[in-house]
């Protein structure tokens, strides 16, 4: 294949690692493993309750340490033999980087870091438990890093210029809801193909999109082959 690889840019949500047993907080009236929203997942419940908000997170990063990629994390993977692919996820867990992607952008933090809660650029990793208290060298305490509701989402313009950019979009397993992320897609060119992939198709108001009503695993392996017989 000659020439260079055109740019895939593919945006994933939380059912992409569905299939690989991470639930999400819209499984079931907004609750997140029985969790509400502003309890857990807000500066007002760190605020309030930070030992709460430190157990919820540390069971989460316990459940992603037990959680395997599944085949539409290495079928995205796969693509870059293809494509230059640049993955922008709303996840949380590193499923993509064990799926073998080597370009991934988490727009909502990761659940493997942690940041000081007075510099916020003031980053660590950790895989195990978080303890209330810890102090970071700066003496702000350590809080996850992780992009909580009602913050705002730091790293939007940088994917914003990676959507620009995109020679194909594609979108797997999000439902188009949270905001700015949903955005993204209004970013797109105009004459680029938008691919989505979903159990339940989200709306995207854009002429030409390429729709794969299925789970992330079977959808993946589907878009693969429409986007080989494109390239071929």
């Amino acid at each position: 294949m000659g020439g260079m690889k055109k740019r895939l840019v593919v945006l994933t949500g939380a059912g992409i690692s569905a299939e690989s047993g991470l639930k999400t907080f819209r499984d079931s009236d907004g609750l997140w493993e029985g969790y509400a929203i502003e309890d857990v997942a807000t500066p007002r419940a760190w605020g309030k309750n930070p030992e709460l908000v430190l157990s919820f997170y540390n069971e989460r990063r316990r459940n992603v340490l037990g959680a395997s990629p599944n085949a539409a994390h290495i079928g995205l993977a796969a693509l870059e033999e293809f494509f230059e692919v640049q993955i922008i996820t709303q996840n949380i867990d590193d499923l993509h980087e064990r799926g073998g992607s080597s370009s991934v952008l988490h727009l909502h933090g990761e659940i493997f870091g942690r940041k000081s809660d007075r510099d916020g650029w003031l980053k660590d990793r950790i895989t195990g438990d978080m303890l209330p208290g810890d102090l970071a060298p700066d003496g702000g305490v350590w809080r996850p890093d992780i992009v909580w509701f009602e913050e705002p989402v730091p790293l939007i313009i940088e994917a914003a210029e990676i959507v620009r950019a995109a020679d194909i979009f594609v979108v797997v397993g999000t439902s188009l809801v949270v905001y700015p992320a949903a955005g993204l897609v209004d970013y797109v060119q105009p004459d680029v193909t938008v691919y989505v992939v979903d159990r339940k198709l989200p709306l995207i108001s854009r002429p030409g999109v390429r729709s794969i009503e299925a789970p992330a695993t079977e959808g993946v392996a589907k878009l693969k082959e429409l986007l080989l017989a494109d390239l071929f």
